[in-house]
């Protein structure tokens, strides 16, 4: 659940946490803007939305369950944050309070998952891959998005001297796991290899994976002319072996 600083008008209320609870969990997409409107095309592209059932694992207050169920989606949206499921209740109706690693689900029940920017933050990750495959039917798909560890900064904040800083830090990922884990704790970010490390043992095939930079709204909100030459730059990364520093990994897995 990638923190976008609501600072554009959405219809969505915006959930306020703790620093720390806001470290360990993450927040969620809180407005809808390009980067988001670009992902949801992927997302579109590689799996089954249209009357199809889709699962959004790590939904936050359900900006992605809702504009999936607007393409046809019967979504589930389920977090483990609480408040975050009362707010998306305002506008969704299957919303589920539970952790990724125990999905309240049957075998076999979803068309697709979409897990965005979630997995970095779980208890295990291994186990939340593994109860993903398990509620997926066969040739289904799961549409994952998670931190890159070669992006240029950590997002998600970082500790010094026991106290949590938020805000975008550079090269932490850069560092030895020793280090980095010092720093960040609290949230994992991927290499390509650790990705297909964890999918291996795994009945899911990964069928696409790339990495894809950030669109940049913040900074074209306020310098739009500068904010929109960094963002074409930056896609037209994507088309060359400079797309391994993209901010996330894009993966799209289906079940045998």
């Amino acid at each position: 659940m990638k923190a976008s600083p609501p600072n554009n008008a959405s219809s969505a209320i915006p959930v306020r946490r703790p620093d720390e609870q806001a470290a360990r969990l993450g927040h969620p997409s809180y407005v809808w803007r390009a980067g988001q409107e670009r992902r949801l095309r992927l997302i579109l592209a590689w799996a089954r939305v249209q009357d199809a059932d889709v699962l959004v694992d790590g939904a936050g207050i359900g900006m992605y369950s809702r504009h999936l169920a607007q393409h046809g989606a019967r979504v589930t949206s389920l977090d483990i944050d609480h408040p975050s499921m009362v707010l998306a209740r305002q506008h969704l109706t299957a919303c589920v309070t539970a952790a990724c690693e125990a999905l309240p689900f049957p075998a076999g029940s979803f068309d697709t998952v979409l897990s965005h920017e979630v997995l970095e933050h779980v208890q295990d990750d291994v186990r939340s891959l593994q109860e993903i495959a398990r509620v997926l039917k066969p040739g289904g798909r799961l549409v994952l998005f998670v931190p890159n560890r070669l992006y240029f900064f950590e997002t998600h904040g970082h500790y010094w001297r026991g106290r949590y800083h938020f805000g975008n830090t550079p090269f932490i990922n850069w560092l030895p796991d020793r280090w980095r884990n010092r720093l960040a704790p609290h949230v994992r970010a991927y290499t390509r290899r650790d990705l297909r490390r964890l999918f291996a043992p795994l009945p899911l095939r990964i069928v696409h994976h790339t990495q894809i930079y950030p669109g940049y709204d913040n900074i074209i909100y306020r310098r739009p002319r500068m904010g929109r030459a960094i963002r074409g730059t930056a896609y037209l990364l994507e088309h060359t072996p400079l797309r391994a520093f993209g901010i996330s990994h894009f993966l799209v897995a289906e079940k045998h």
